[in-house]
């Protein structure tokens, strides 16, 4: 039994902040703004929850198997428990009361939810007559989705996320073993050629009705990872938003095909190096997390395993107070936050220096440096150069620091993941992981603790060159 409280929502003044970037049309701003998967800026302040109703798929990936499930593990098609619609409505509104970041509910599976198309539907048209002001967005391997776009449309669903992997037959064919389409079974070349045709499809059926696209592609080294450029030309040409190109997660514990035959995933430069030359073509996502199909929470932190069934009611009152506060307050936190990194980058471009500084942070949100070395689960990554400050993706690490101590293989480890980057900033970090870091080349510092990244970052750069704070910004 579920008891619901209506309200209004929040008003377009308290919806996020007013500082769109100069170089987006106003419409855009307003459906990516709070959206933490579209926009990099809004992932530090705006969380996400996949509800896991859409088990059944109508492909192969060579990279997924959905039998296995860790709690601890992050990667897509994997969940601790399935939910019917009426689970989900539940769910959401359980996570809606205690995490007030919330502004976007998803269906990414665990299977394919324009398959599964009945109850994707049937959830969304639950969640939105409860919760209206939430954003509402799935995720396909885009076989189904031109048979479903209208209907898309029609709920008001203006995300669509598409995993397009290929637009040749042939390398596809090394990543699709087969499809399942119009009641037929196909394999090979032929089902790899339909696949494509139905992405394609759907991609340009969504562009026409002003939905926004984000396209996947998941890098395959020595399978399409020289492809994936041919896929950038290709969905920007078809109107899409931006597109995500994802590490190959390639573990023989997790029992899929290319874990089981020793096809490795691509290590952080090679990823970063693929996404630097995309640049120009479409607009890169570089912030991805890979969530799992029942993720809750920051793309920082899934709190998803504090949410399962056993753990909420049998009956849920959704009151809206908490999402609306949240927003009132974030809203001048955002603004505050823009301009520390316009002020940022202008310092960073003032130097006038010609060298480049790769910087990881901790931080758990909110766009701070506010994370303790020791608990942090991933570092984010920046780059600093003559064009200023960006975001250019995130490391994960296990916890090194647990009630107290630190593990020295799990520390090397962290150490391991951090290989090419210059400087470590965080909240805290004791002298043993420091001078380990010191001494693999890394160096990490404290100092600018709870400031802004980016101001922390500038801050950093101009007296790592040599260059007077008060002299860059005269």
């Amino acid at each position: 039994m579920l008891a619901t409280a209506k309200s209004g929502g929040c008003t377009s003044s308290s919806c996020g902040s007013s500082a769109k970037p100069d170089d987006m049309d106003s419409a855009i701003w307003e459906k990516i703004k709070d959206h933490p998967c579209f926009s990099e800026e809004a992932h530090h302040y705006f969380a996400r929850m996949h509800v896991a109703v859409a088990p059944a798929c109508n492909i192969q990936c060579n990279y997924c198997n959905r039998k296995y499930d860790c709690a601890n593990e992050s990667r897509p098609g994997v969940v601790s428990e399935k939910l019917t619609p009426e689970q989900a409505l539940r769910k959401v509104m359980a996570v809606a009361n205690e995490v007030p970041q919330l502004s976007v509910l998803g269906i990414a599976g665990p299977g394919d939810a324009c398959y599964d198309w009945k109850k994707t539907k049937a959830t969304f048209e639950q969640v939105a007559r409860e919760i209206p002001d939430i954003k509402l967005c799935i995720s396909t391997n885009g076989l189904a989705l031109p048979d479903h776009v209208a209907e898309l449309a029609d709920m008001n669903v203006d995300h669509v996320t598409i995993t397009i992997n290929m637009v040749d037959p042939e390398v596809g064919a090394k990543i699709y073993p087969w499809i399942f389409y119009d009641h037929r079974r196909y394999t090979g070349i032929e089902a790899a050629r339909i696949l494509h045709k139905r992405q394609m499809l759907g991609l340009e059926m969504l562009t026409a009705r002003g939905i926004l696209t984000k396209i996947n592609s998941v890098m395959i080294p020595d399978i399409n990872d020289e492809h994936l450029i041919e896929v950038n030309k290709w969905v920007k040409e078809r109107g899409a938003f931006l597109h995500n190109v994802m590490p190959l997660i390639s573990d023989p514990a997790h029992g899929a095909y290319y874990g089981l035959t020793g096809q490795r995933g691509p290590n952080a430069m090679e990823l970063k190096a693929l996404q630097d030359r995309l640049e120009g073509g479409a607009k890169l996502m570089r912030h991805c997390r890979q969530c799992r199909a029942d993720a809750v929470g920051l793309l920082v932190s899934d709190r998803g395993q504090e949410f399962t069934l056993d753990q909420i009611p049998g009956e849920v009152t959704y009151d809206p107070s908490k999402r609306e506060a949240y927003r009132e307050v974030v809203a001048r936190e955002r603004g505050d936050h823009v301009a520390a990194k316009s002020a940022a980058t202008r310092m960073v471009k003032a130097a006038g220096s010609g060298k480049s500084l790769l910087i990881a942070v901790a931080t758990k949100g909110g766009g701070r440096v506010n994370e303790h070395f020791g608990h942090s689960k991933e570092f984010q990554i920046y780059e600093a150069s003559p064009t200023g400050i960006s975001f250019v993706g995130h490391r994960k690490v296990e916890q090194y620091c647990r009630g107290g101590w630190g593990e020295d293989a799990t520390l090397d480890g962290v150490i391991a993941a951090l290989a090419g980057i210059d400087i470590v900033l965080c909240a805290k970090i004791g002298d043993c992981p420091k001078d380990q870091l010191t001494g693999a080349g890394i160096r990490a510092m404290d100092a600018y603790g709870y400031d802004y990244i980016e101001t922390a970052i500038s801050a950093l750069y101009t007296a790592e060159f040599g260059v007077e704070p008060l002299a860059a910004t005269a």
